[in-house]
């Protein structure tokens, strides 16, 4: 992978960065992070704010501009709004929620069966998170003082479930049926409604 495109992946997944922060994770200098940081504003897929710290000069945080977060977007996307349209077009809402709650059952049915051969909730979100890596949602776990958080930092149906919301209300009912026998599951943040990344809150009953 292309150190821009390690870069662009880096911010995707953990938001706004520093050129000394990147030089650090990348093993590369703080000005060779800067020229490749800048030479990725220059193409239009990075933006700065300058904040200000206690002494000496404010730090650049860098974060993606719209068409860097394009990047990430699902190329299937136009096909996907196309079907949703036609769908809702010909058989109506009660047609569209249909399609939807079929989408919902097999998916269900396809994460549970991997689900089925853990045998402690680590496990099972563990396993969760890689089948949503897999599917291209840049998924990670990580433990909070409730429990845990399901962390996505891409969502390659986003524009389908701009136009259609009911996706993403699916997509957390399938989570929480999943787990609904060992925990409590809530999203706090989401894209779609302005958020850098979908983000749920999972607590052990």
């Amino acid at each position: 992978m292309k150190t821009s495109d390690k870069i662009l992946n880096k911010i995707k997944r953990e938001g706004k960065i520093t050129a000394r922060q990147l030089a650090e994770d990348l093993s590369i200098t703080t000005m060779g992070a800067r020229q490749h940081l800048q030479a990725l504003e220059e193409e239009g897929f990075l933006t700065f704010t300058d904040i200000k710290v206690k002494v000496g000069r404010p730090a650049r945080h860098w974060s993606l501009t719209q068409q860097g977060h394009d990047q990430f977007i699902d190329r299937h996307q136009d096909l996907s709004i196309d079907i949703i349209s036609a769908i809702d077009d010909t058989f109506g809402s009660s047609g569209l929620n249909k399609v939807i709650t079929q989408r919902e059952h097999t998916i269900y049915e396809r994460y549970q069966q991997q689900l089925a051969h853990c045998h402690t909730i680590q496990q099972k979100l563990q396993t969760l998170v890689q089948l949503r890596e897999q599917e291209g949602y840049m998924a990670e776990l990580e433990e909070s003082d409730s429990g845990y958080l399901l962390i996505e930092n891409h969502c390659p149906i986003c524009q389908a479930a701009k136009q259609c919301p009911q996706l993403c209300r699916s997509e957390l009912h399938i989570f929480q049926t999943l787990l609904a026998d060992e925990c409590q599951v809530q999203r706090r943040e989401h894209i779609i409604q302005g958020a850098n990344r979908c983000c749920y809150q999972i607590t052990p009953l």
